[in-house]
């Protein structure tokens, strides 16, 4: 899965730089397909190295972050070197927009974090912020911000190498917002970073961390490359749709770990609709009608405590205005590509290779965190609302969390990125694509598949049938609206809505 989800990367990178509207001739089945198989997009280093013609818009320079349960100071609060900082775990820095949009085509994020004294798996981020023009401080509660890449640390140990691990991020569509002014009149742009950590663990076993409280250092760069002479010839050929009128809508950005268990369960009230049920509905306003809207999508899943959520695989599905938008089950994935990278030894990886990986991990100690893009077309003005269920999640003895942050973003007039037809059918032939004929399930995939489930609309599991084939039939259900699922071994999937 990871090369198919590679391959849908590359062809998504050639996509963004081509001029032609291809959308316009997709139809709504092939983009609810879109929306399933070309949701992640995020890699490692070792996976998609950049090559040596990239240039680097430098932001964050081996930042170092501090136990983040330091509450009564800022280690580094005193330094004069351009960052703001809002905890000991919560950074920023101010963005030259023009800078970052003369980088060119094949625009990338690259995270770099280096091994200082907590030698335990965290979770990092970086986002963008849009404070009011002229601002050299402000409160990040209060500006509008979105979550654009997440990361998870590997196991480390300082003294020994690799002693640091790369991250890269493709963001293509983030480039058509930068590239707006009216968009970011009275605005400017800061990158912020966050990783929280803690060195206690590492004060008691890594040797020269005794009494340390540094634990992370970060370096975070955009980077671009220019794909010939003709594309350098002007400027609205380096952004994907240039002149497209932008929209920004933030929907939601998780709190980070200090504030508790607060984002997205079924035992906290504020982190629920409903107690006892995981299921959490954001709002959000559309300022005007869009030709073309998507919905960026981040979520990991935390807990790992005695039957933690963060072992257990589940189904998630995302509606949007109360229609299925999205359906997936996070992981899926092996972790020994990472292994290099946990040079600490630690209770995920065991000391030779394994191959149960996708059976129960949702992510890997090391690991850059898919984004997931909700393809939604045409979208009118007006409120909206983002739900997400997963049925049957348990957090067992009230432990975990699922921290989503998510974004829309779109255009009032033509589309936001540039899609070809032949692009999307050579990235679909190792997916899975279903139909329903009445009670019959059509079922076409390149690879076995393992399991299909069929969901009430509401997301209550009814039923699953293992090794299904090509068709399956429905038993007998009363009239409504229900929602199939299928699934390869490896973690492909797709969905199809049925109705009786």
């Amino acid at each position: 899965m990871r090369n198919f989800f590679k391959k849908i990367k590359y062809s998504y990178i050639k996509k963004s730089c081509l001029k032609s509207d291809f959308l316009n001739v997709l139809s709504p089945g092939a983009l609810l397909l879109l929306a399933a198989i070309a949701a992640p997009v995020a890699a490692n280093a070792d996976e998609f190295t950049l090559p040596a013609d990239y240039s680097r818009y430098k932001v964050f320079d081996k930042v170092v972050f501090y136990d983040g349960y330091i509450s009564d100071r800022i280690v580094d609060g005193d330094l004069e070197d351009g960052t703001l900082r809002f905890s000991n775990y919560h950074y920023a820095r101010p963005l030259n927009v023009e800078e970052v949009l003369d980088l060119g085509c094949d625009f990338r994020l690259e995270v770099i974090v280096g091994a200082l004294c907590d030698n335990y798996d965290r979770m990092g981020r970086v986002m963008l912020a849009f404070p009011e023009a002229g601002s050299v401080n402000y409160d990040p509660q209060a500006v509008e911000r979105i979550e654009i890449a997440r990361f998870i640390t590997p196991f480390m140990n300082k003294n020994k190498l690799p002693d640091e691990v790369p991250y890269i991020y493709d963001l293509d569509d983030l480039r058509q917002l930068l590239a707006d002014p009216e968009l970011l009149s009275g605005r400017d742009v800061w990158m912020e970073v966050e990783i929280f950590g803690i060195p206690y663990d590492a004060n008691k076993k890594v040797k020269g961390c005794e009494q340390r409280n540094d634990v992370f250092a970060a370096t975070v760069s955009f980077a671009g490359h220019e794909s010939s002479a003709a594309e350098t010839s002007q400027k609205a050929t380096k952004i994907p749709n240039a002149g497209n009128p932008a929209v920004l809508t933030p929907i939601t950005i998780s709190k980070c770990e200090i504030h508790g268990n607060v984002n997205f369960n079924n035992y906290n009230e504020v982190a629920t609709d409903t107690l006892g049920v995981t299921t959490k509905t954001f709002n959000f306003d559309v300022p005007a009608d869009l030709t073309d809207a998507q919905i960026n999508f981040i979520l990991t899943n935390h807990g790992a405590g005695e039957n933690g959520e963060e072992y257990v695989r589940r189904q998630h599905l995302v509606y949007v205005d109360g229609d299925i938008a999205m359906v997936y089950t996070p992981g899926g994935v092996s972790c020994e590509p990472y292994r290099k990278y946990n040079t600490q030894g630690n209770f995920i990886y065991g000391s030779s290779p394994e191959d149960d990986w996708e059976e129960w991990n949702n992510w890997c100690p090391g690991q850059a965190v898919p984004t997931r893009k909700i393809q939604l077309g045409a979208m009118k003005a007006g409120r909206h609302k983002l739900m997400i269920r997963v049925p049957d999640a348990e957090f067992y003895g009230n432990d975990g969390d699922f921290r989503p942050s998510a974004y829309l973003q779109g255009v009032t007039s033509g589309k936001i990125s540039d899609l070809s037809v032949t692009d999307l059918i050579e990235d679909s032939k190792n997916s899975i694509s279903l139909k329903a004929e009445g009670r019959d399930i059509i079922i076409l995939a390149a690879k076995p598949i393992l399991e299909l489930r069929v969901y009430s609309y509401d997301g209550t599991l009814l039923l699953g049938n293992y090794n299904p084939g090509s068709r399956f039939t429905l038993p007998q259900l009363p009239s409504g609206q229900y929602i199939v699922v299928a699934s390869t071994e490896d973690g492909d999937s797709a969905f199809v809505k049925v109705i009786i």
